[in-house]
């Protein structure tokens, strides 16, 4: 008897996945609850456990394709015989949870079995009134037609046709000449990186982004962090540094302006009372962002000890589907790589995020005199929808006044 290996769930919001890298071949014994596969999913890269002990028989998903929950991956057999080889491409076009291609990494598996209909006849005018297509909603009726209901909830939610798309399919890339040609190399993107790119733009084409600047002097959280760094270290077994005074100076100024904390979802704006902050983390793989979640409630101690966790966790590729959502702000550190000065790009739905930037003496003018202070450029983009440019600036301007006086995140002001 065999045992089916299907994709597991994913998490919220996550309804594809790619097949990475398969750990075992054809005719390979494995043991019960060990990885024998990678999923890559927009957010994180997940390790599938052995349902079963026994021998992988039969690899139904090969790396690189796409696959929708609960689909087919592999059979494992019973003792330590293997099956025949891996299934003809045509047999695995039969499989009901078949693979889309991996180049269209927006369509679901589920939705597009379920469209076989045209949408209603009313339900098609209304489409095409609002630039919308069938492909983009689950429809109610009978074999999964749209209906005229069905558009107009989508409708009353804020669905759009998606901008960034149809560049993407005229598009094309101009032949290199032959002596280049030999010289280059096509990688094909990971399923990460593709969705950093399409989200990115989908920021872009969504909101009305703009960026506030500022500057702060760093003095007094270089001078508070030199003082105790060795003293926090040893009472808390991690180091002290910028990110807890920043995570900390941003939950400030969320609670004051609640705008920069909140999303907008159709016509309504949604305000969270709570801070749930998403830190920017380069790895191999891409760019992610894992959530310290209740930041406000946090100490700068247990701030610290999270992005530590969370930090290690991401460069191990070991981060969960929990750890990476339910962001309401983000925080990108752009200065451990040098940067001076930069306008970071929203986290949608999110309506702001704080760029940090690179710490370099510069003169200023202080008391009427001209001093060397070690300053920091501040960088707030943030959606214009729903955030006043008072509101933003105010913002930056209350997490500029924690900085330069981190008295103020100790009692509380």
């Amino acid at each position: 008897m065999a045992t089916e290996i299907r994709v597991p769930t994913l998490g919220e919001s996550v309804s594809e996945a790619t097949v990475g890298t398969w750990f075992k071949k054809v005719g390979d014994a494995i043991k019960a609850d060990e990885p024998i596969l990678e999923l890559e999913t927009d957010k994180v890269t997940i390790e599938v456990p052995a349902p079963a002990a026994g021998t992988l028989s039969e690899i139904v998903a090969q790396a690189g394709e796409t696959v929708g929950l609960g689909a087919l991956l592999g059979q494992i057999a019973e003792g330590a015989v293997a099956a025949a080889a891996a299934p003809a491409p045509a047999e695995k076009k039969a499989e009901p949870a078949a693979a889309t291609p991996a180049a269209k990494p927006a369509a679901a598996a589920a939705p597009q079995a379920a469209s076989s209909m045209p949408p209603a006849p009313a339900a098609a005018k209304l489409l095409a009134e609002n630039n919308l297509s069938a492909d983009q909603l689950d429809g109610s009726g009978k074999r999964g037609q749209v209906l005229k209901g069905d558009v107009l909830a989508a409708v009353a939610k804020g669905i759009s046709a998606p901008a960034a798309a149809e560049p993407a399919k005229v598009q094309a890339r101009a032949p290199a000449p032959a002596e280049d040609a030999v010289r280059e190399e096509r990688v094909k993107m990971t399923r990460l990186r593709q969705t950093i790119a399409r989200r990115l733009k989908d920021a872009q084409n969504t909101a009305a982004m703009l960026t506030t600047y500022n500057e702060v002097d760093m003095s007094a959280v270089m001078s508070l962090r030199n003082k105790y760094k060795d003293i926090f270290e040893k009472k808390h077994g991690v180091k002290l540094g910028f990110m807890g005074f920043f995570t900390k100076a941003v939950t400030h100024a969320l609670k004051e302006l609640p705008a920069v904390n909140a999303e907008i979802d159709g016509a309504d704006i949604i305000y969270k009372n709570f801070c749930h902050v998403g830190v920017a983390v380069g790895t191999e793989k891409g760019l992610v962002v894992p959530v310290v979640r209740d930041a406000d409630q946090m100490s700068i101690a247990e701030i610290e000890k999270e992005i530590g966790r969370l930090g290690k966790a991401a460069r191990d590729g070991t981060l969960s589907m929990a750890d990476m959502q339910g962001g309401t702000f983000t925080i990108s550190n752009g200065g451990v790589y040098g940067s001076l000065m930069s306008s970071p790009i929203l986290n949608a739905p999110q309506s702001g995020i704080l760029g940090m930037h690179k710490i370099q003496d510069r003169p200023v003018a202080i008391g009427g005199q001209v001093v060397i202070r070690p300053m920091m450029y501040l960088a707030l983009s943030y959606d214009h929808r729903i955030v006043d440019g008072k509101e933003a600036v105010t913002f930056l301007v209350r997490v500029k006044e924690s900085l330069e006086d981190p008295e103020r995140l100790v009692l509380d002001l």
